[in-house]
Order: C-alpha cells, then sequence, then structure tokens
C-alpha cells in the first residue's frame, strides 16, 4: 500500500515526510490535564499563540472533556466555547482543527475557516433519527481534513469496561475499525489524501494495550493513512512511571510527581511514536517536544 505523504487540510497541504507537531487548546473547565486553565476565549487565544512560538504547526481546538467518566456537553454550550476561538484562531494561518463529534459543531467551525475534524467517534455519532450526519458534513465540506479516532464503547464506560483479548488481537480490531471507517468515508467521495487514523489511546483501551498499539503502530499504517497520536500525559504513562523505583531525591514527593507531571514520559512516548511511523503528534508540552523531535530528525539526515 502506498505511503500516504501528503495530509490536505482545507486549504493547507501538509507534508508528512516529516512529523507535524499538534497543539492543543482546550476550551473546557474540565479536561484531565489543563481544565479551567484556558476556559475563556481570551486566554485560549493566547495559549493558541504560545503554542504556535513554541513550534506546534497545527492548532486543535476542544470544547468538551473526553477524559474517562466524563458527561456529554449540550450542543449550545460547545459551540458558545468553540466557535469564537476559531473564528479568532484562523487569522494564525495555520491550519485549526476542532476535536468534536457533534455535526452541528462539524459544519459550524468548518465555516469559520476551521481545516480539519478531529473526531473520536470517528464521524459515527448522530444528531437523532432525522438530525445531521458527520459523515455528509465532511464529505461534503470540500477539502477539510478528518482524522478518525478508535474509540471502545463512550467516555462514560470505556475505562469501566475496555476492550477484551490479547494485545495482538486489540491492535488487529483497532486496525480493521480504522479501515472499515475510511472506507465509508472513501465510498462518500473523500480523498484518501484528507484521511488520518489515531488509535485512540486511552479510549477504553488497558495500559498493555495501549503499549501495544505503540509497539505495533505500522499495523494501523497497512491501509496507507498516516497515524496521528496522542499519548500526551496520558494515565497510562502515569502507570508506566508507579513502577519506578523512588529516586534518591523524591523518596517524599514522589506520588505527587506521578500523579501532576507525565510531561517528560510523554515528550518520549511522542518520540516513540514518530519513530514507529506517525506524522502528527497531539500534545500539551510543544517545545519539548519540538526539541526531541529535532535531535531525532537531526539524527535521521545525518544517517540518510
Amino acid at each position: 500500500m502506498t505511503e500516504q505523504t501528503l495530509w490536505q487540510a482545507g486549504d493547507y497541504c501538509l507534508d508528512l515526510q516529516r512529523p507535524h507537531i499538534m497543539g492543543i487548546v482546550n476550551v473546557t473547565p474540565d479536561s484531565f490535564s489543563d481544565g479551567g486553565q484556558h476556559a475563556d476565549t481570551r486566554s485560549a487565544l493566547l495559549h493558541a499563540e504560545s503554542l504556535l512560538y513554541q513550534g506546534a504547526t497545527i492548532l486543535d481546538i476542544g470544547g468538551e472533556s473526553t477524559r474517562p467518566g466524563s458527561p456529554a456537553v449540550p450542543l449550545e454550550l460547545e459551540l458558545e466555547r468553540v466557535l469564537p476561538v476559531v473564528q479568532h484562531a484562523v487569522a494564525y494561518k495555520v491550519p485549526i482543527s476542532v476535536d468534536t463529534y457533534k455535526p452541528e459543531v462539524m459544519l459550524a467551525v468548518l465555516d469559520a475557516g476551521a481545516s480539519i475534524i478531529n473526531d473520536i467517534w470517528a464521524l459515527r455519532w448522530k444528531s437523532g433519527p432525522d438530525g445531521m450526519d458527520g459523515e455528509q458534513v465532511v464529505a461534503q465540506h470540500g477539502k477539510c481534513g478528518v482524522c478518525l479516532m478508535h474509540m471502545h464503547r463512550d467516555p462514560r464506560s470505556m475505562q469501566v469496561q475496555p476492550m477484551q483479548g490479547t494485545v495482538h488481537e486489540v491492535v488487529r480490531e483497532v486496525a480493521d475499525f480504522l479501515q472499515k471507517r475510511s472506507n465509508v468515508l472513501r465510498s462518500l467521495g473523500v480523498s484518501k489524501d484528507r484521511i488520518m487514523l489515531d488509535p485512540g489511546i486511552g479510549f477504553g483501551k488497558t495500559v498493555p494495550q495501549n503499549l501495544a498499539l505503540l509497539a505495533q503502530q505500522a499495523v494501523l499504517q497497512e491501509a496507507g493513512h498516516a497515524v496521528l497520536a496522542g499519548w500526551s500525559r496520558k494515565s497510562s504513562l502515569g502507570a508506566v512511571l508507579e513502577l519506578l523505583p523512588p529516586g534518591i531525591t523524591d523518596v517524599d514527593h514522589r506520588c505527587d510527581l506521578l500523579a501532576h507531571d507525565r510531561s517528560l514520559a510523554s515528550v518520549a512516548a511522542a518520540l516513540l511514536a514518530v519513530e514507529k511511523g506517525a506524522r502528527i503528534v497531539r500534545v500539551h508540552d510543544v517545545a519539548a517536544t519540538r526539541q526531541a523531535l529535532a535531535v531525532w530528525e537531526a539524527m535521521a539526515r545525518v544517517a540518510a
């Protein structure tokens, strides 16, 4: 299968010969890592500008937390949070992604100039029996990019009842699901170079299953689509860190550090994902990720 080398995202065509950093802008009071820090339009835009300065090439704006156990946000509230940020952020002249599963939000932000729809439901959500359809919104909206993510069950129940089976079976199940969702969009006329795949780290998977999706990431790329990796500050990284023996200087504070700071582990996971073939990494810690990728790219140039 031919490797995807470009991602068509609205008016932008991203060269996937090198990895891109997608900076996270959560316009929410309750996101698992930074909820409430950028919950109004002004602070969200200031944060977005900072992420671009640090090296992000894509901004991902979200108005609903999808952490395990999180409740759904009403349509009107999500639009109130997200739409003003998108309307201002398009002036930055970079691809603007919106993290949403609601077709009405998709249509509104695309009309406002957003370039990418990043959907945890992989466009499966329907707005009532006669409502809007995310598949049709994306298919009919010109050149917008779309990221299809795998999620087991839903945010309220996904970690209560995670996926079953061996890690190898889970990797194959995730890959098959994403391939089927891509096929649906392709049948609606969406070109292959508009589609990105996300294995959904932490969305209904156990720690070993998440790690297997990293180790066997190449399986997800068999269909020829590029992969977006979202490991940033996920609880699986905290679980890995819990296995570390205490250091000499942090014996008394080790639990606090593990609970609140997974940044270094996040950078390591992003770098490993890129090494395994991911072309987009969705991160909170843009500056540190950019430094790590700069070293990786310098090594790759010398080795070529």
